[in-house]
């Protein structure tokens, strides 16, 4: 005689248990079963990951398996399917950005390969199946472009609305299907941007409310090396899931991250963590582990000094590196991944604020 068929309630009950191993939180916690039924004697399961860049989701499947195990329900039918909706603060929804998570990418001092972190964070991200935009915020020394191999000039677009007013858009740049907004693209490469503070910010107001982004999961913003002014324009304009630090393994540059991760703190913005970049033997390895842990800050990983990323980057290939067979493509995806992990970690308490565009 075989079982009866469970009920939901029996089902989710002997689930309430299941804890994210991720996150460490229950399923229930963190609203990641929307669906779960006994159908023709099959127990199906939908989860809801909090991002498309979870990393190994068949622990998860694991982990159900047993808890049903335990109730003494018949798993031999066990279905459980995955889907993901990145979860995220709404950063942007006070002045009309309609980005979920908007990401500093920043450093202590120039040179250790921030600029080519954001771009492949934003690639990384968009291999997952997110969808990403990538800010050019260095205003004074726009590497973007470059990077990805991004060229022209953004378009202004007249959209008309309802009462009958036009506003103006800026359309973003698209490579690889990727939206890139740059100072790169307004001025000429060999000509300095020799701006003070007001023109900095109105730059950065523009960039972020006036170009059409679009619906977007993230927003990665290449920040300016150092510890200037920008931090503070974004942290009054938006709420930021958070900053990643970017530093090489040497102690003359870990010095410098330390003071990176004190102004993000300073200005309310979250840390996410740090990325060692450059890492084997020329530089070291480990330092930026190391003074993580010693300021209590998730590491991201590490991104190994491979001479193919320098010849992608100067070539304006950033993407790539996500290519099979590339040698630097696991140790991206990894932190990629670590990085998604974290904001989904910031935000699984954080209400959803209103999408309401400000004009």
């Amino acid at each position: 005689m075989s079982n009866p068929q469970p009920s939901e309630s029996t089902i989710r009950e002997a689930l309430a248990s299941v804890t994210d191993p991720e996150l460490g939180r229950t399923l229930d916690e963190l609203r990641m079963l929307p669906t779960v039924e006994a159908v023709d004697g099959q127990i199906r399961i939908t989860v809801d990951l909090p991002t498309p860049a979870y990393p190994q989701p068949e622990r998860i499947t694991d982990a159900i398996r047993q808890a049903l195990t335990d109730r003494s329900l018949d798993t031999s039918g066990l279905q459980v399917d995955f889907m993901s909706n990145v979860r995220g603060k709404n950063s942007g929804a006070k002045i009309g950005l309609q980005a979920k998570n908007v990401i500093a990418v920043g450093s202590g001092k120039g040179g250790v390969g921030k600029s080519t972190i954001a771009a492949s964070l934003a690639y990384g991200l968009q291999h997952y199946g997110a969808k990403v935009g990538l800010m050019d915020a260095d205003v004074y020394g726009p590497s973007i472009p470059h990077l990805v191999g991004a060229q022209g000039q953004p378009a202004i677009k007249q959209v008309p609305l309802e009462d009958g007013r036009v506003i103006e858009r800026i359309e973003p740049i698209v490579v690889d299907n990727l939206k890139v907004i740059s100072m790169g693209f307004l001025v000429p490469e060999d000509q300095a941007v020799i701006w003070r503070g007001p023109m900095l910010h109105k730059a950065l107001t523009q960039f972020l409310q006036q170009v059409d982004w679009g619906d977007l999961d993230y927003l990665i913003v290449d920040m300016p090396p150092g510890t200037g002014d920008v931090a503070i324009t974004l942290s009054q304009m938006v709420g930021l899931a958070g900053a990643v630090v970017v530093c090489t393994p040497q102690q003359v540059a870990l010095l410098d991250a330390v003071k990176a991760v004190s102004m993000y703190r300073t200005v309310k913005i979250p840390i996410l963590g740090m990325v060692e970049n450059m890492s084997g033997e020329i530089f070291g390895r480990g330092g930026t582990k190391q003074k993580a842990a010693d300021m209590n800050v998730p590491f991201l990983g590490e991104v190994p000094s491979e001479a193919d990323i320098r010849i992608k980057g100067d070539a304006g290939r950033i993407a790539e590196l996500f290519a099979e067979g590339s040698a630097s493509r696991e140790a991206l995806l990894n932190v990629c991944q670590r990085t998604a992990i974290e904001i989904a970690r910031e935000v699984a308490d954080a209400p959803e604020m209103p999408s309401l565009e400000i004009l």
